[in-house]
């Protein structure tokens, strides 16, 4: 049986809003397995991105933390940029608009692998045609303003996996694409971290994205873990009544997933 990777225990987070603290996890334990790949499932304000930045270390200064959060496959305390990648809902929102493509991939491999400058950018034209990226050479010196949204994508997600990170934390990363480029990137992912041997973390809302990528689903609701377990568990006998009602928003489930296992 693989190791556990990260393990959170009673994890709770909370939001100052005026002179309340508003409540966005409670008690969430959950075991993210090295190599496997996890959904975290959820309507709006369920509580996903929270998670997803309480795992990456990326809370606002307001937010309160409580439970543990351990890193067992690693032995220390994870590194966001390092042994955390993230990538995000909206590419052109989380990318620089004044730096060009290969100036920004560029920086996170110098930060984070030590790399001169001519050798960080070199291996940025390398990250570009890993993620299949047309024409590496020509989007290295564009700038993102300059690419559509599903290569804006691709760039944010050569950027995430460039130091090699042990976990992807992919947060919403298809939701502002149409369905055949949602269908292009899922397939991207399942392909890097099954030969990248990385950990993914998909959080969306739509499950039936999701079961045609991940091996276990993780339901949440107002905040708290519902249900977990293996995708075809969670699907074909829900435990929970939250579960079989997002199950029933997408009723072509009995129809094959919507991203089928085959080569790019």
């Amino acid at each position: 049986m693989s190791e556990v990777l990260c393990r959170l225990r009673r994890l709770s987070v909370t939001y100052a809003f005026r002179r309340e603290r508003v409540r966005a996890l409670w008690d969430v334990d959950l075991d993210i397995v090295g190599g496997e790949r996890l959904a975290i499932i959820g309507e709006s304000g369920s509580g996903k991105s929270t998670l997803a930045r309480a795992l990456a270390g990326l809370l606002p200064e307001h937010a309160g933390l409580r439970g543990e959060i351990s890193w067992r496959g690693l032995s220390r305390l994870a590194r966001p940029g390092l042994d955390i990648g993230l990538v995000l809902q909206d590419p052109a929102a989380s990318l620089n608009p004044v730096l060009t493509v290969g100036e920004q991939i560029a920086e996170g491999v110098r930060r984070h692998r030590g790399l001169g400058w001519h050798e960080a950018y070199r291996r940025a034209g390398e990250l570009l045609e890993r993620v299949h990226m047309p024409q590496p050479d020509k989007v290295l010196k564009a700038f993102p303003h300059q690419l559509s949204g599903g290569q804006c994508q691709r760039v944010a997600i050569a950027a995430a996996i460039a130091p090699g990170p042990a976990l992807l934390v992919a947060d919403e990363a298809t939701s502002a694409l149409d369905m055949v480029v949602q269908a292009e990137i899922v397939r991207l992912l399942r392909e890097l971290v099954r030969e990248e041997g990385m950990t993914l973390l998909f959080i969306t809302h739509d499950i039936a994205l999701a079961s045609g990528l991940v091996d276990r689903i993780a339901v949440f609701k107002n905040g708290a873990l519902v249900e977990v377990g293996p995708v075809r568990d969670v699907l074909s006998a829900p435990a929970s009544p939250h579960t079989a009602a997002l199950l029933y928003s997408h009723r072509d489930l009995a129809t094959p997933p919507l991203v089928e296992e085959v080569p790019l």
